[in-house]
């Protein structure tokens, strides 16, 4: 009987069926001011396999309320390459890195 948990989804809640929902974890790097807001430079998150930028941003958000602050001037790099927050879809794999770079100058 003990076997039998490992058979989990390593996702709680979602259904294996419903691919969209599938979550991978990613590292996510922070830098300069976004490193500041979070107080780390660097995580790893379980995210939607499928996702917006603007979406990952969001959930970035939920676990660093406040990111918030530098939303509108903020740019991802998704496997080092920059991403705008909005609605591309992104297809995330397990182990991505994800930056998270705010403007290097204030402006």
């Amino acid at each position: 009987a003990r076997r039998r948990r490992r058979r989990r989804p390593a996702a709680e809640g979602s259904s294996p069926r419903d691919g969209g929902s599938m979550r991978c974890q990613v590292s996510v790097l922070y830098f300069a001011r976004s490193a500041e807001l979070a107080g780390l430079r660097c995580e790893t998150l379980s995210v939607p396999r499928e996702i917006t930028s603007l979406q990952l941003w969001e959930e970035i958000v939920k676990v660093h309320p406040r990111l918030a602050v530098i939303r509108d001037q903020v740019v991802f790099a998704v496997r080092q390459e920059y991403v705008l927050l909005g609605d591309q879809l992104l297809v995330l794999q397990p182990g991505d890195e994800v930056a998270i770079i705010p403007p290097i100058s204030g402006g």
